[in-house]
Order: structure tokens, then C-alpha cells, then sequence
């Protein structure tokens, strides 16, 4: 199969997606499975992970009511609080629900650069260990030292760093964020997402090669059993279609075996999340 492992859907309200600025206006509207699935049948892609966009249990219970409304939608990345001290409690608790694969906290914009290594948060990441959970990573680059910390607290959990964590490319910043994501690859439980490129780029005049060194680090340091494809529809819309965003990928690992390219679209994304047919 092919999977796209990072989408989103919503709702569109002003309160609730607020980050969503003028600049990206073309996304002030609703994404509903309905809106992707002709897409992904046109781009020959079989099934996708949808990913937590508001830091609510209402909206994990969302995604699972529309992932088990369609069949297309392999995987739930949810949100929980995973602060509480009650936590290995709720994560039993949402243990029965088939779908649920995973958790994500906005850790990106949190104030504190070491938000991930509070220990309630700590805390509540054993609890996914212990109730087989994977954790998505979403950050900045000034947050990738915590981040090395942070996984290599848990060797045993599977974690998964979305959108290459967001390097400054419009800026034309590097080797900073190299520096740190070679570190973090050397931890062999730390999956990455290539995704969410075009974004961090000049959303109208970015280019395949501007985005490319990001790329070669990123699969020269976590391997072809490491990365997998994510189109982060809807918000990739703001740099352009589907199609042009999944040629990023596409277009960048054409070099290699055919088996390299189908565990990157695909494999990679089953065996982390643990998707079923």
C-alpha cells in the first residue's frame, strides 16, 4: 500500500484555528475525508494517517469517528493530555479503539524550549510506552536539543519527527538544524517524516532544489526503513496542489530500488503505526 502519513482535518472555526493567518487564507475553510479522497485516488495513493490539528480529546474523538466512517483512513494521530496524572488510566482507556495509533502535543509552540523533558510530560510518555503508543514529534529547530534529550530517555518508544522539524529554509538556515538531526537519527527508535517542506520554504517562489539538501541529510542519516511520505494536506495547499507537493518526494527518491521507494511510500508508515488492510 501507499500511505500518505500525515494529513489533517477540519472544521473551520476562527477560534479553534486561529494560526491560520492571511497568508494561508486559501485553508480557512472545511477538509473533510470527502475533499481528500478523490485526491489520493488521483495520486495513487491507497490509504493516510490523519493527525491531530487542535489539542483536544474532542478532537481525537473526531478523527476516529471519521477514520472509522472510511475505510481509507488506516490511522488516528490524537491528542491527551499527556500531563495528567491519571494518564496511563485514559490511554487504557482508549486502548480499545482499533485506530488510534498514536499522540501528538503542538510542542512547537510552546513557550519553554525544554517543554518536552518537564517531568509530567515525561510521565505521561512512559505511558504510551507502556500502552504501545507512538509519540509524533512536532517542533522547531531552536527545540531539537531537548528533542535528543527526549527520545534517548525512552530507547523502547517509537517516535516519528514530522516535517523534518521545520528547518528555516526560507531563510536558507542549515547547519544547525543538521548538526542535531544527525544526533537524532543515531537513535534507532526515531522515525522522520518527510513532509511539510514547501511550508517552512517561500510559499509561491519555492523550488525542488532548495528543498533538497534538507532531504539528503535526512535520508543519508535515518535510512530507507526510517523515512516515510506525508503530504500534510490541507496546510501543504498554501505552497501548492497535492500532486506538486507528493513530486517532492516522489521525484527525490526515484534514484533508488524500487524497494527503498516503496518502503518510504508506504512500508515504513504500516510497520510504525502498526496498520492494518
Amino acid at each position: 500500500m501507499t500511505i500518505d502519513s500525515h494529513q489533517h482535518f477540519w472544521k473551520y472555526t476562527k477560534e479553534t484555528h486561529g494560526w491560520i493567518d492571511d497568508e494561508m487564507a486559501v485553508i480557512r475553510h472545511d477538509f473533510l475525508p470527502e475533499d481528500l479522497r478523490p485526491i489520493l485516488i488521483e495520486n495513487n495513493i491507497d490509504a493516510c494517517v490523519a493527525v491531530q490539528a487542535d489539542q483536544t480529546l474532542e478532537e481525537t474523538n473526531f478523527l476516529l469517528q471519521l477514520a472509522n466512517e472510511n475505510n481509507f483512513i488506516k490511522g488516528v494521530v490524537g491528542w491527551v493530555d499527556l500531563k495528567e496524572k491519571t494518564i496511563n488510566e485514559t490511554l487504557e482507556v482508549l486502548n480499545v479503539e482499533d485506530k488510534l495509533k498514536g499522540f501528538r502535543h503542538i510542542v512547537q509552540g510552546e513557550p519553554d524550549p525544554n517543554f518536552l523533558l518537564r517531568s509530567d510530560f515525561l510521565n505521561g510518555v512512559a505511558s504510551l510506552e507502556k500502552n504501545n503508543f507512538t509519540y509524533d514529534i512536532l517542533v522547531f529547530p531552536h527545540q531539537l536539543g531537548a528533542v535528543l534529550e527526549f527520545v534517548k530517555k525512552f530507547p523502547n518508544q517509537k517516535f516519528v519527527i514530522d516535517h523534518i522539524a521545520k528547518p528555516y529554509i526560507k531563510d536558507g538556515f542549515f547547519n544547525g538544524w543538521a548538526v542535531l538531526m544527525k544526533e537524532i537519527a543515531k537513535q534507532e527508535n526515531v522515525f522522520c517524516k518527510l513532509s511539510g517542506m514547501a511550508t517552512e520554504a517561500n510559499f509561491k517562489s519555492w523550488t525542488p532544489q532548495e528543498l533538497e539538501p534538507y532531504m539528503k541529510l535526512v535520508l543519508e542519516n535515518f535510512g530507507t526503513k526510517r523515512v516515510m511520505y506525508g503530504s500534510d494536506w490541507p496546510v501543504c495547499l498554501v505552497a501548492g496542489d497535492y500532486s506538486t507537493i507528493k513530486n517532492i518526494a516522489t521525484d527525490f527518491i526515484k534514484t533508488l530500488s524500487k524497494t527503498e521507494q516503496t518502503n518510504i511510500m508506504g512500508n515504513n508508515a504500516i510497520d510504525f503505526y502498526g496498520l492494518k488492510p
